[in-house]
């Protein structure tokens, strides 16, 4: 579960290291974003000469938890960290890679282009 004021592990290679979620996008009294949702966050840490500059006001949609994700068969998925891919406004990643396994649920939501990149799908 995210919250604003949570800081995220960046799973691409757009240049930013770390995330720290301030608002999660959709119903307007949401408390937590799960694996799947799109929230705004700002960069905390990030690679020099990259695109992507610290304090900088990004999307990204969050593809790790450590809070576990069940489903219907009855399989409950559960990682190390908190991850996110940050996006542009289309839903495009910024970057060309994504590091680390992300969930099938996904697919579901549209985020195709991200389950292209990952290296695992679980």
């Amino acid at each position: 579960m995210i919250q604003p004021q949570t800081y995220l592990n960046v799973a691409d290679n757009s240049g930013a290291r770390k995330l720290m979620c301030i608002r999660i996008i959709g119903v307007s009294n949401r408390r937590y974003a799960h694996i799947g949702d799109v929230i705004v966050a700002v960069i905390k840490e990030a690679l020099p000469n990259m695109s992507l500059e610290r304090s900088e006001i990004v999307r990204a949609v969050v593809v790790r938890t450590c809070k576990e994700l069940k489903r219907r068969n009855g399989m409950i998925i559960r990682y190390d960290d908190n991850a996110a891919v940050i996006i542009d406004q289309k839903g495009n990643p910024k970057g060309t890679r994504v590091f680390g396994a992300v969930t099938l649920e996904l697919r579901q939501l549209k985020f195709t282009k991200i389950i292209s990149l990952a290296p695992e799908v679980l």
